[in-house]
């Protein structure tokens, strides 16, 4: 009984958790930290393992590997597309570029980035998540929104308002040039919201 109750509190200082779904939920945390800050090629299991608090193990154990914990981490973005472009459609179709440029911004800032970094770090080295973001900025946001307002090369104003956004958020969250990183969202609204429109509802020859 001595040596149980020694073995736990050694468990407890080192900070490592029981092999429930706490690990797991743990584990999902502390990926999409590692990922974000290293992409997929420099993120390590031993990192993910130790940013969690659990033996390295627990990867295999929950995830299967690596590459099966970067698609539940990062590959299943954190909100759906459905409910973006019903926020996005929400208000005057003049006013699409500003609802584009705060929405995105709004989220990502909450999140530092979050996932949208980790699948930017890690694009060069892991062909599903060109795939992700694909899905995501052109067929299931963009690709949907623009035929609500334009009539003519719907495809290209798409890939350029995705084009846009996802340079924005290289510049903001990834690479953190200044004064990009930290200028307030409303200044960049003002800045590049124009720019979003004319893609969206402009001339394009």
């Amino acid at each position: 009984m001595t040596t149980s109750v020694r073995q736990d509190d050694g468990d407890r200082r080192r900070g490592r958790r029981p092999g429930g779904t706490d690990t797991r939920a743990a584990l999902l945390a502390a990926a999409r930290e590692v990922f974000s800050e290293q992409g997929y090629d420099g993120a390590t299991v031993r990192a993910i393992a130790g940013r969690a608090g659990v033996d390295a193990a627990m990867v295999n154990h929950w995830f299967g590997g690596k590459d099966a914990l970067f698609g539940e981490a990062v590959l299943r973005l954190p909100f759906s597309p459905k409910e973006l472009l019903a926020t996005l459609l929400d208000g005057d179709p003049a006013d699409l570029g500003e609802r584009i440029v705060r929405t995105f911004l709004t989220r990502w800032d909450a999140q530092d980035g979050g996932v949208f970094a980790a699948l930017v770090r890690s694009v060069a080295g892991h062909e599903q998540v060109a795939h992700a973001l694909r899905d995501f900025f052109i067929r299931g946001v963009f690709g949907q929104l623009v035929p609500t307002v334009a009539d003519d090369r719907r495809e290209l104003r798409a890939n350029l308002v995705a084009a846009q956004m996802i340079g924005i958020g290289m510049v903001r969250y990834v690479a953190k040039f200044e004064p990009v990183a930290s200028t307030d969202i409303e200044t960049v609204v003002t800045a590049v919201a124009p720019n979003i429109q004319r893609y969206l509802t402009g001339r394009l020859d």
